[in-house]
Order: C-alpha cells, then structure tokens, then sequence
C-alpha cells in the first residue's frame, strides 16, 4: 500500500502539458490503426479459404466443325492468277439423294482458256498421229527391205560358193576357206538377227503399245508401233561376233562408208592342189584329166608312128615299098610328136597359169560376195536403227500429245463440280476459325481460286466437334481421353459432353506470325451422340475435367502472388494484413489448392494491401507516387498463366 500511494501522489504531482502530451500520443496511435488496420479490413475484398472437392478444368472457347466431312476443291492447274467462280449453290443448301442422283452442278468454274488449249492441243495431236503412223509404216517398210537385200547378198553368195566348189570341188574349197578365216565370217554374216542386233530387245510389245483412246475418241492406227511377230527372226545372228583384223574396204563403191574389211590378206598356194589326186569333183579336175589324156593319147600315136616309120625305113631299105610310103609314114610320124608336145605344153599351161587363176578368181567372187553379204547385214542394222529411232521419236511425240489432250480434257470435266454426297453446303474448309490471307478470297461467285483450295465442303452432320486451342500453360495437363463438357453460345441452356480425340503435337502455326510469343495448341473434342441442332461454325465453350481433388483448401487465384521465385499470399489481420508464404497445388481459372500457410475459414486478401506492389521480377516495392494513389494489380503466381489470373 505505501507503494501504491506513492505513486499515486507522483500522479498527481504532474504538469497539465504532460496529460495534454499523453492524450496526442493515444489519439495518433487511434487514428493510425484506424487507417492501417481497421481500414483495410473494412474496405478491402477478402475471400474466406474453403475446404471441400475442387474440379481442376480447362476453359477455353472454340469453334464446332464434323468430325469428317467431304471436300471439294478445285482440282484445275490454274496460273498465278487462279480461274474464277462463274456459278455456286448458296450456303447452307441441303444436297439431297435427288441431287446425288441427277448429279447436281454445285459449283462452274471458268473454262475458257482450256478450251483454247484443247483446240491447239487438238492440232498438234492429229500432227504427231499422222508422224507416228507414218514412222511406222516406214519401219515396217525398212524390215521387209532389210530382209530383201539380205537375202539378195546371202543368194549371191551361195552362188559364189558354189562356183568356188563347181570348180575345185568341194572336198578342197572347206579347207581354202577355213586357211583364209573366210568361214568365221561366213557364219556371222549368214546368221546374224538384223532385228535383235539392232535394238536388242529394245522394243517390246508392252512398251511400244499406244495408250488407249476413251471411246468415240480418235483411236491409233491398230499396231502403232508394235512390231509383227511375223518380222522378227527373219536373219538370225550370233550374240558376238568373232574378232577379225581390219583389212582395208574391198569392193567399196562411191558414196559408201568405209567399213574396216574382216577378212585378211592371205596369199593361197593352188599349185599343192593341182593334182587329180587331191581335186575333188570338179571342173579344175576334169579339165587336168582331160589334158592328161590328151597327152598319153598322143604319146601313144606317137609311139604307134615310130613303130610305122620304123618298119617302113626297113622295108624301104629293101625295096619293097616305094619312097612315097616312107615320106607319109614321117609326116605321121613328125605329127604325132607335134601332138605330144601341144598336149604336154597345154596340160602345163593349165596348171601353171588357168588353174591357179580360175581358182583365184572363183575364190575373190565367193570372197567378195561375202563381205557383200556382211556390208548388207550391216547396212541393213544401221538403217533399222534409224527407222527405229524415227519410230521411237514420233511414239514419244505422240505418247506426249496424247497425255496432254487427255489431261486438259480432264481438267475441263473438273471444271465443273458434281453433287456426290448428301449433307450441308459449307464454303471452304468448313472450319469456323478460318483466315483467308496471301491474296487469297473469299469464295463466293466471281472469286478467284488457286489449285487444291477447298471450295465447298459437305460435313457429316452425324458426328461433330470442336476444336479449341490450348495455352501452352495447361497442355500437360490435357491428354486424349478426357472428358469435357461443351456449352454452345447459341443454346446456353444445353449442356454436351464429350471426349478429347486429338492433341496437337506442335504450336498451332497460324499464329506464328500474328503472336508469335503466344503459343497453342490445336485440340479436337468429339461430342457425344447426334443432336439436330449442332451446326458448323457455331461458338461454343470448353470446359476439360482435368482432374478432382477430394478434400483440399482452396482460395481464388488472384489472391496469391509471386514474391523472389514463392508464392504469398495476404491474411486479413486484427491490426494489418499478414504476409504468408503458401504452397500452391494444381489451380483452375478461378481457385488454387493450397498445401500449406492458409487454414480453412482465414480470409485472404484479394489484392495486395496499399503500399504494396509486386514488380515484374516479383519482388514488393513500395510505390514511387503519392501515399493516397492506388497500387497496381498484383502479378499473378508463377504457375498460373495470364488466363489463370482473371478476376
């Protein structure tokens, strides 16, 4: 008690400035708390945590489309300009079976310039027609010329031989023939195939077949450039020919090319042959026997005349025949050794100088005709293989026309468009996000298209979609197979459902140069069952479920902010605000999970308090203007994307 009134005393003993002091300092510390503390708790939005399920989804809005669905493009090689629209059904025209049926014109395009094209075109295949039937006629012309002169050459010296042999005989003219090497080139002049050499199986009938001409059309002259089985084989020949050293050109006439001659210069020694012994049957033969003949008949007279002549000198001697007598038996005699001489002297003239020069010459004939017989199979290769080159050329002219009068008759046919399948008339691909850029427009009559662009398409009404684009942000979490719910715009009251059928692998490429910091991915939802007024090109929303938390503690997105690589978050106070470093879980575009720092039933700030900012880098500064102005927006959590942080 003492000490209790003393102070007491103490009390009372102050100046009055002090209580005044005391009064000022109690006020401001009043009027602070009122504005830090009690201000922000009245004023600021605040969001009491919550316990319960969380669906994780994925929001995103597109655009619905068939699942499949016919296209119709322009199938014309057009220039850089493109061929115009002159007539198309509107959109939104049902085809029908009576339209598939009476193949209705959907779509004419401008086909003008083709049909100046096909009149030219037209020209120059009648021009390669008339080439090739004339190329034709004249390789089947060449063959049968080829087979004439052959087989001149071939009987000429078939007729040389058999003179060669009519005069040696032939038991000597194999042996002559085959001392020279004649017979090497007997046998690749008599059995060479002019045809087969000349293009060795070049052309065959599968090859040289002209294409067929659609019925009604001009057709190709039957066989054009197909080559008659009768013609082929007619000479046959080896596959090589035996090597012969060149010689020079015997028999050569002006105007001929020079060929190198197979045969060599070989000097034949007849004199070994000049003997009946070794002739055979032949001329040579009979006339040396004929000689030798002669030549022992004579010397037999004349052995007959000596005998006379003698007995005649004998009985002349004495006297019993007249001097008369003995003259004549002289004379005889005198003649029949003249006989003898002109027999023998004949026989050595023949063998000396006609034997060994008939030969020769019946052997130079058969030589000649030989090389004739090889200069014709020669000339007659070179010329098959330019009647065959001319033919192969004209074919090829012709096989070029054809094909383009043929094309450009095709291309006419696609000018105009038939009705095949039955369905809704959609212009262009049918995809409600599509852009028409590069100068290319929109379909409509009078328009320009380019080649392989979609002009109509006709969807299959029974099984839709729609395809969404996916912020790269959330495309780890979207997988095929998942389940989403689909509300279109037109029809808010309707709720589909459907499966995600396709994720795209790469960025969406369309935005590549519009945003190409902003990257997507294209996904396809396919919606359930077949519902009448599901239409192409209507907006709808996407909503994937990702996946659903049992029994976690929530807030919204924006309440939690980034702050040096954490994430914190702003729980309402009894004096201010207090600062908590939170664990953040999977989130949705309106609530993030929270692990941990916030309890159920805490109320969490919704934005930052005043004089509070988070910076690019995350980091809370203090603003740089007067106390009284707002701060900014916080910067969302670094998990959450841009989309994420909507208020």
């Amino acid at each position: 008690m003492p000490k209790l009134n003393n102070t007491i005393n103490f009390v009372r003993r102050q100046p009055r400035w002090r209580w005044v002091v005391a009064v000022l300092v109690v006020a401001g510390f009043g009027g602070w708390w009122w504005k830090s503390g009690g201000k922000s708790a009245t004023t600021t939005l605040t969001f009491a945590a919550r316990r319960g399920p969380l669906e994780i989804t994925v929001l995103e809005g597109g655009s619905l489309q068939a699942l499949e669905s016919q296209e119709i493009k322009c199938e014309v090689r057009v220039g850089y300009q493109g061929t115009k629209i002159l007539r198309i059904v509107e959109e939104g025209y049902l085809v029908t079976e009576e339209d598939v049926r009476t193949n209705k014109v959907l779509c004419e395009l401008d086909s003008s310039e083709l049909q100046k094209q096909i009149v030219q075109e037209e020209i120059q295949y009648q021009s390669a027609l008339a080439s090739l039937t004339d190329a034709e006629q004249n390789y089947e012309i060449q063959l049968g010329q080829n087979e004439s002169d052959i087989k001149a050459a071939e009987q000429k010296t078939r007729f040389a031989r058999m003179d060669f042999d009519k005069f040696l005989g032939d038991t000597v003219t194999p042996k002559i023939v085959a001392e020279i090497g004649l017979d090497l080139l007997i046998a690749a002049a008599s059995t060479n195939n002019v045809e087969e050499t000349s293009h060795a199986g070049e052309v065959s009938a599968e090859n040289t077949k002209p294409p067929a001409v659609p019925p009604g059309k001009i057709q190709p002259p039957p066989g054009a450039a197909v080559i008659p089985p009768t013609l082929v084989g007619r000479v046959a020949t080896p596959p090589t020919a035996p090597a012969q050293p060149p010689a020079a050109q015997v028999g050569a006439k002006a105007g001929d090319t020079p060929t190198p001659d197979p045969l060599p210069r070989v000097t034949v020694d007849f004199s070994k042959y000049a003997n009946t012994e070794v002739l055979g049957d032949g001329e040579a033969k009979q006339k040396l026997r004929k000689f030798e003949d002669d030549w022992q008949v004579t010397k037999k007279e004349l052995e007959q005349a000596k005998t006379q002549l003698d007995g005649t000198s004998r009985l002349f001697e004495k006297g019993f025949v007249p001097r008369t007598e003995l003259v004549r038996d002289e004379i005889a005699h005198e003649s029949s050794r003249l006989k003898v001489q002109t027999a023998e002297t004949a026989r050595e003239l023949f063998l000396k100088y006609e034997f060994p020069k008939t030969a020769e010459e019946w052997l130079s004939k058969f030589a000649d005709a030989v090389r004739e017989q090889d200069k014709a199979r020669r000339v007659a290769i070179s010329k098959l293989a330019q009647a065959r080159a001319r033919l192969n050329s004209a074919k090829g002219q012709y096989d070029v026309q054809f094909r383009q009068r043929q094309d450009l008759k095709e291309q006419l046919g696609k000018c105009t468009l038939l009705a095949k399948k039955t369905g809704l008339v959609v212009y262009g691909s049918g995809r409600g996000d599509q852009m028409y850029y590069g100068g290319e427009e929109q379909v409509r009559e009078g328009a320009s298209v380019r080649e392989r662009q979609a002009i109509i398409t006709i969807p299959d009404m029974t099984r839709m979609s729609v395809n969404v684009k996916i912020h790269e942000s959330y495309i780890k979490k979207v997988k095929k197979g998942l389940k989403a719910r689909i509300t279109v715009d037109a029809f808010p009251d309707e709720t589909l459902t459907g499966e995600i059928s396709k994720v795209g692998v790469l960025p969406d490429s369309q935005n590549r140069w519009m945003s190409p910091d902003l990257k997507v991915y294209l996904t396809t939802i396919t919606i359930d069952g077949t519902h009448d007024w599901v239409k192409p090109g209507m907006s709808a929303k996407v909503e994937i479920m990702v996946n659903k938390l049992e029994d976690v503690v929530y807030i919204p997105v924006q309440a939690v902010s980034p702050d040096n690589g954490k994430q914190i978050c702003y729980v309402a106070g009894s004096f201010k605000p207090e600062r908590r470093e939170v664990e953040i879980g999977e989130f949705t575009d309106e609530f993030i999970q929270v692990k941990s720092g916030v309890k159920e039933g805490e109320r969490v700030l919704l934005r930052l308090p005043d004089g509070v900012e988070a910076n690019r880098n995350g980091k809370e500064t203090k603003p740089a203007g007067k106390p009284n102005e707002k701060p900014a927006a916080p910067v969302p959590p670094a998990a959450v994307p841009a989309q994420a942080a909507k208020t």
